[in-house]
């Protein structure tokens, strides 16, 4: 059974007009906030169990923002691309093994170009291993009071037990905003060039809808298309989470919507994250959206996302087409100079120490010696 509550400072009669035409019944998760006070506006099945595709990525971030903190790495530091990081699947950067970035273009690449390959290398350099690595993000996520979510991997890909909740990813996203501002244009970038690749952002608010800053999209077939929005207005940071639809319009548009609404909002009531009551009967088992979102004939193959001219089509009136060149940042390999992250670095040491050392076969001189013997062969 779904829940939907819906606050606004309006009256009765107009709230409920406005709650069925922002959020439809069959709408998946959902929370709207304001970052800086944690005031929630709006939610709906906050405490579902969802598969968070590429918003883990969030947590890989939030993880690493935490090591650069405490001073294990830096934004220079050099994060290596190992044989297994460089094996994960698409959406990925396609480095080879041995491959060495900044810290600084491993994070770009892992947000914008929501890259597979590169969020294992960063969970692999920082934790030293990948099971390592999702140990500091659980505890990280009991820290937050993350109650509904459990990680398993840096890069989100589908695994069952790497789950959360609207409501979760909620506390994550105003822990990243808060605790680290520095870090907020990393979110916001437009796009990518690496070499002779452009890569746009996957997040269609961004340059598109007003304000709007960050943060990140995910899918995989288990998850549907999720999209974290946040936009900020007059000094007001809102943040949207939006699981579960079926297009990647659909994501966009749902919460560009939830966003504009919360804007019009006087801020009002005590209700926070942290202060939602649990509810729901979907706390248990996480919904499987591989049907609506892979199956035949599903709603992305259906719905076409442009025009002939090449616009998107998106139905929500708060949608700006980009009449402009994304702006791109340029990333690239090599140029580290920070300190090899610790547990990579302790890690890299072991593997090496494990590896005998090559020893010449005796009947052979080893190399170098033979000019400097005489013709009986003895030094």
């Amino acid at each position: 059974m779904r829940h939907h509550i819906f606050l606004k400072a309006v009256p009765a009669g107009l709230a409920a007009l406005l709650a069925l035409a922002v959020v439809p019944a069959a709408a998946g998760p959902s929370i709207l906030f304001d970052v800086k006070t944690g005031q929630v506006l709006e939610h709906e099945d906050a405490f579902s169990r969802w598969y968070p595709a590429s918003l883990t990525k969030l947590m890989t971030a939030y993880v690493t923002f935490r090591a650069i903190e405490a001073g294990e790495l830096t934004l220079a530091s050099p994060i290596k691309v190992t044989k297994k990081s460089a094996a994960e699947p698409p959406s990925k950067m396609g480095y080879k093994p041995g491959s060495v970035m900044t810290l600084d273009n491993a994070l770009k690449m892992m947000i914008i170009k929501s890259a597979n390959d590169i969020a294992a290398a960063v969970g692999e350099n920082v934790g030293g291993t990948i099971p390592a690595f999702a140990e500091r993000m659980n505890a990280e996520a009991r820290r937050l009071g993350m109650t509904g979510s459990h990680f398993t991997n840096a890069n989100g890909l589908h695994d069952p037990e790497n789950y959360t909740t609207a409501r979760d990813l909620a506390l994550l996203v105003r822990a990243i905003r808060v605790e680290f501002p520095q870090y907020a244009p990393y979110f916001a970038i437009e796009g990518l060039r690496a070499g002779k690749a452009r890569m746009k952002s996957y997040n269609l608010l961004v340059g598109r809808f007003a304000g709007a800053d960050g943060m990140k999209t995910g899918f995989v077939c288990a998850s549907g298309y999720n999209l974290i929005g946040t936009a900020t207005r007059n000094g007001r940071t809102l943040a949207a989470v939006v699981l579960g639809e079926t297009t990647p319009q659909g994501r966009a548009e749902k919460a560009a919507d939830l966003l504009a609404e919360g804007f019009k909002m006087v801020p009002s009531g005590p209700l926070t994250i942290t202060g939602l009551t649990p509810y729901g009967d979907e706390q248990l088992v996480a919904t499987d959206m591989r049907a609506a979102a892979c199956g035949k004939k599903t709603a992305s193959e259906n719905t076409p996302m442009r025009d002939e001219k090449g616009r998107l089509l998106l139905k929500s009136p708060h949608i700006a087409q980009m009449t402009r060149e994304p702006k791109l940042v340029t990333v690239s390999l090599g140029g580290a100079t920070g300190p090899v992250p610790a547990a990579f670095a302790a890690i890299e040491a072991k593997n090496y120490a494990d590896v005998p050392i090559p020893t010449w076969r005796p009947d052979m001189p080893m190399p170098g010696v033979q000019a400097a013997q005489g013709d009986d062969g003895q030094l």
